[in-house]
Formats: structure tokens, C-alpha cells, sequence
């Protein structure tokens, strides 16, 4: 057997999206990931809206082992991944005093949020352009410029539930965001709002958005 993989502070995080493909099992899917959440994993199951996909997943553990063999038991179940992301859960440099109860929420999340069934993913970069190079703003700068967009933020408390998590040298962009949330139009009200922060209109590119709505797994394969 192979040795665990694990991050050394924080869990692994897959984003799965997908369709049914001729041979679809839906049992064999719900049996997946009931499997995965026994041993620990947890798993979000999204029924999707729109061409991109038809169901979605977001997995969290803290061996990216568990991970794989996840995706590999929906894949024998006849799912497709049409597209997906790969990231691990992070504090942000600009955190530094955060209470740690807030903290451990980041670091290790208990999902899906109770009440918050909208749901939304995307991922995100900072620019490198010459007149909009994040990396090349002082600290300071930096760090007030994500304290104003995280005070825009918190105006949506209880409407909106944020997992940012890390993907520099995971996947394509620098950050995946998982959004839920107790109505759709919250997540168009928080993602709009938040765009008029300098740290997001001048400086965050965007990568494709995914949106669904959280549902039992039993449920979604009758669906399709």
C-alpha cells in the first residue's frame, strides 16, 4: 500500500465536475461517495445548472490518496469529469490576527454550511500585467488592499459561506472559491459587490464560474 499524502498544515480539496455518461450507475455513485464519507471524507453533492456540467462534487480529506480513489469510484460508476480543480485549504498571509477559531474553519472546514443550499465555484488569479502586477505591490499595500475587500465581505455574513483555498502550483490559478449560500442572487450580490474592491477590479483575473445547487446524492442521481 502506498503512504498517506498529506499537507502538511490544512486537507486537500478536489472539485469534481461532470456528466452521466451511457453507462451512468447510480447506485454505483451514491455507494462512491457514502464509501468516502465513511472513511472520513467529506463530500459536497451539487446538482448543476447550464451546458458546462450536470453534477458536481467537492471533496475535502486530508490524504490526497482518498481523493483519487474518490474520483476513480465515480469514473467506474460511469461519471465523466468534464472539468475539475485541485487546491488545499490555506490561511492567508494577510490573517495574521485572526482569531484562531476562525482560522481552523479555513484550515478545516466542516461542509456543506447548514441552510446555505446555492452554490457557486470559480477560480482566480492575481495580475502579473505591468501596470497591474500584484506581486510587485509592497506587503503593506497588499495587506490593506485585502482588508478592504474582506470588509465588503462581511457585510454578507449569514447570507454567504466563503471557502478560499490555495492552488498556486496545484492547478491553473492561484486560488479556488466555493461559495454557498442562502439564496442565488447572493451569490450575484457578493461576487458583484466585491468586484468594485481595488484588490479585485484592478488586480483579480477570473476563471470560468460553475454554479448548482447542493443536494442529497440519492436525490441528484434520480435527477439525471
Amino acid at each position: 500500500m502506498s503512504e498517506p499524502l498529506s499537507p502538511a498544515t490544512g486537507m486537500a480539496v478536489l472539485h469534481l465536475f461532470c456528466h452521466p455518461a451511457f453507462d451512468f450507475d447510480g447506485e454505483g455513485v451514491v455507494a462512491a461517495v457514502k464509501h468516502s464519507q465513511a472513511t472520513g471524507v467529506q463530500v459536497v453533492s451539487v446538482s448543476m445548472l447550464g451546458h458546462k456540467c450536470d453534477l458536481a462534487f467537492m471533496a475535502i480529506a486530508s490524504d490526497l490518496r482518498d481523493l483519487r480513489k474518490f474520483q476513480s469510484a465515480l469514473q467506474q460508476s460511469g461519471v465523466i469529469v468534464a472539468d475539475s480543480y485541485v487546491s488545499l485549504t490555506e490561511v492567508s498571509e494577510y490573517a495574521a490576527h485572526v482569531p484562531q477559531e476562525m482560522l481552523n474553519a479555513r484550515l478545516y472546514p466542516q461542509l456543506p454550511p447548514p441552510g446555505k443550499l446555492a452554490w457557486c465555484f470559480y477560480p482566480m488569479s492575481k495580475k502579473r500585467d505591468p501596470e497591474s502586477n500584484w506581486f510587485t505591490l509592497p506587503f503593506d499595500k497588499r495587506s490593506e488592499l485585502m482588508m478592504e475587500h474582506g470588509q465588503s465581505g462581511r457585510k454578507f455574513a449569514g447570507r454567504i459561506t466563503q471557502l478560499v483555498t490555495g492552488s498556486a502550483g496545484v492547478d491553473d490559478y492561484e486560488w479556488g472559491v466555493t461559495l454557498f449560500a442562502v439564496h442565488p442572487d447572493d451569490l450575484k450580490d457578493v461576487v458583484y459587490t466585491m468586484r468594485f474592491d481595488e484588490a479585485s477590479a484592478k488586480y483579480a483575473d477570473f476563471g470560468t464560474f460553475y454554479v448548482g445547487m447542493v443536494t442529497p446524492i440519492e436525490e441528484l442521481v434520480q435527477s439525471l
